[in-house]
């Protein structure tokens, strides 16, 4: 497992992954802010002033991080954007499904329930999401097709306070 968290090959294929399963989310939500107003409505989680900016400005953070993982700019910050992101969806559908809420999440449908996918599997997606982006995060070797390189995360640390590599 070490050998494939240090391998570039590995690291370039979920840096696109992931780049590209943004892309392909946030094209409707730009296409439909509206749409996608109504659905973060749903959620019941957010102040309502704040529900439009939420639906103009995430679609296109989304964009900008997915483009930035698949050309290699800045990687390591473009995948910090997008697992915070998937951390606060993962919060966002954990707390609907405690309160045995049914929302759309959103996603990749709006409001499309011929797409319809339960919490669980919601959270599962966003889960496995969340954890395909941490070997982009954390990865401290040299990027394969990367155009800006982000530093290392342990390379900034005082050496007293270095781990072992990963």
């Amino acid at each position: 497992m070490k050998n494939l968290l240090q391998n570039s090959s590995f690291e370039l294929i979920v840096r696109w992954l992931l780049g590209a399963i943004f892309l392909i989310a946030c094209v409707h939500k730009i296409a439909e802010p509206a749409k996608f107003a109504k659905i973060i409505y749903g959620y019941y989680l957010f102040p309502n002033v704040s529900i439009n900016l939420f639906a103009i400005t995430l679609p296109y953070l989304e964009l900008f991080a997915g483009i930035a993982l698949i050309l290699g700019i800045y990687p390591r910050s473009a995948a910090l954007i997008i697992n915070t992101m998937l951390l606060v969806f993962i919060i966002a559908i954990s707390i609907n499904l405690i309160r045995g809420h049914a929302f759309d999440c959103g996603c990749f449908f709006l409001g499309d329930s011929s797409h319809a996918s339960s919490a669980l599997q919601l959270l599962s997606r966003d889960i496995f999401c969340f954890f395909i982006g941490l070997p982009v995060l954390l990865f401290n070797h040299h990027r394969k097709w990367c155009l800006y390189q982000s530093g290392s995360i342990l390379g900034n640390l005082p050496a007293r306070m270095r781990c072992a590599q990963i």
